[in-house]
């Protein structure tokens, strides 16, 4: 008998096939019963990925509404960020950011419009692809830099635990953009009325660091089924499955699909750095506005780290008018208020390889995902020829 690699693949092709062709069944049984629309937000990014690449609105019912939610850090990335890093990097301060950050648009009218503009016009810019590539380049160095921090509960530690460990070098200060996930969530679901959820799929990444507990309040203060999902097609379409259950059964509760990674409690020592270096304040969300507790800002006893106590920045400035660019609807995208195709600039003026919003930044923005499944914007044209495939093959085997 092979027990080979390829043996391997074979067998684990055979039972996903299985297993997701179960899920789909139970699925659509599911909504049979309920004979209603069913709201579902995917949080994460990834999630949406996962859902666009593999087709995944294509295989539930229609009833089955699947929503892209504010799960992208690089799109609600305030644009004062840039400004600020774009004038540094002109005065010589080298800045050093993400792939994808670098081309996150700037305020409105602002010139250059981009670090990316700013480095073509003579701006001290630098990718990295990580804070500890960003700590082994500025000790190499002599020269002031300033590390610009994106992301979620899932990249803070591997800055706060470099800066308890007393590995930062004096030449390298960090601009935090840091946004926790829990705060944008009650917000959506206070806030935000023109969104009614059935159920949330929770973001597995986050998840890993902050704990399945962390999501509890969902279902317990707003009676929302929540499913902590992985970032597998099979996970996906598991966590729908989950979801659609407690619906037809009249629960709220949250479930941990991803137990092979996520833990109730999540990462002890991580949620213990990032508590450590950084203090809970009110945060401004790119085109959003501010959202309670949801940013994550040096403590005092860290200020020498702190690149807006060190070159003077505005955290927020006074004048937020500018972060929406006209005509963009990113910031209705991230809510869930608006799919990308509503929006009259998506793939004409903003596009991929040149994003007029934040959305079509970062792999993680939906816009850009959509962009890159053009399926995705012919789902209605796809879902019809599959029922008409469907209902031939199944005269053809009659």
């Amino acid at each position: 008998m092979n027990y080979g690699i390829d043996a391997y693949r074979g067998l684990i092709s055979r039972i996903t096939k299985e297993y997701s062709s179960a899920l789909v069944a139970k699925i659509r049984k599911l909504v049979e019963y309920l004979g209603n629309t069913v709201k579902i937000m995917d949080f994460c990014g990834t999630h949406e990925w996962t859902i666009t690449h593999y087709g995944i609105r294509t295989l539930v019912p229609n009833e089955v509404e699947l929503i892209a939610g504010p799960g992208c850090p690089v799109c609600i990335t305030p644009a004062y960020y840039v400004d600020q890093l774009i004038k540094l990097s002109l005065e010589g301060i080298e800045v050093l950011t993400y792939g994808d950050a670098i081309r996150l648009p700037a305020s409105v009218g602002h010139t250059p419009r981009s670090l990316l503009e700013a480095k073509a016009s003579g701006g001290n810019v630098r990718i990295v692809y990580s804070f500890m590539d960003a700590v082994k380049y500025a000790k190499s160095k002599s020269n002031d830099m300033v590390f610009f921090a994106i992301g979620f509960e899932t990249t803070m530690p591997s800055v706060a635990s470099v800066i308890l460990k007393g590995k930062v070098p004096k030449n390298l200060s960090i601009l935090t953009a840091y946004r926790y996930t829990p705060p944008i969530v009650k917000h959506l679901l206070t806030e935000v009325k023109a969104v009614q959820l059935d159920g949330i799929i929770a973001p597995g990444h986050v998840s890993a660091v902050i704990g399945a507990s962390s999501w509890e309040f969902i279902p317990k203060e707003y009676g929302v089924p929540t499913v902590v999902a992985g970032f597998e097609a099979i996970d996906v379409l598991a966590a729908i499955e989950s979801i659609l259950e407690m619906k037809v059964k009249g629960e709220a509760k949250l479930v941990n699909e991803y137990s092979r990674v996520v833990r109730w409690e999540g990462n002890k020592l991580a949620k213990r750095a990032i508590s450590e270096v950084f203090e809970v304040r009110d945060a401004y969300w790119r085109g959003i506005g501010f959202v309670k507790g949801s940013g994550g800002f040096f403590k005092d006893k860290f200020k020498d780290h702190d690149a807006v106590r060190q070159y003077g920045l505005r955290d927020p400035p006074s004048d937020l008018s500018r972060e929406i660019v006209p005509g963009c609807r990113c910031h209705e995208v991230v809510l869930g208020l608006c799919k990308p195709i509503h929006c009259p600039l998506f793939m004409k003026i903003c596009r991929p390889n040149s994003p007029y919003g934040p959305c079509m930044v970062s792999i993680e923005g939906t816009c850009r995902i959509w962009a890159e499944h053009p399926e995705a914007l012919m789902l209605k044209e796809v879902k019809s020829i599959s029922a008409t495939l469907k209902s031939l093959d199944n005269r053809l085997s009659t």
